[in-house]
């Protein structure tokens, strides 16, 4: 996140705008009824370091969205894994917020 931002901003000379940055997994809600999210929290929170990072340089960044905001189908991993930030019961449609 922070070479490729710093080069394409080195080299072009434009704001940048993440537009869709984010890991899948393969997420599953717990006896708790919650859906912990520990590989996608450290994944995110790296990402955004290394962002800041690039910022601080003086890489101008103007936005970052998130892979997706509910898990979607695929259409490498169809419905196997998750995506997004609010777990989806795709039999239901009930929404779980993930950590």
């Amino acid at each position: 996140m922070e070479w490729g931002t710093r080069f394409i901003w080195e080299r072009y000379g434009l704001p940048i705008y993440i537009t869709e940055n984010g890991l899948s997994c393969t997420d599953s809600i717990h006896l708790d009824g919650k859906v912990h999210d520990p590989a996608r929290i450290d994944f995110t929170h790296r990402y955004l370091l290394a962002l800041r990072r690039a910022i601080d340089s003086g890489v101008d960044v103007r936005g970052y969205f998130h892979w997706s905001l509910l898990d979607n189908f695929e259409w490498s991993e169809g419905y196997n894994e998750r995506f997004g930030l609010i777990y989806l019961d795709y039999a239901t449609g009930k929404r779980t917020p993930k950590e």
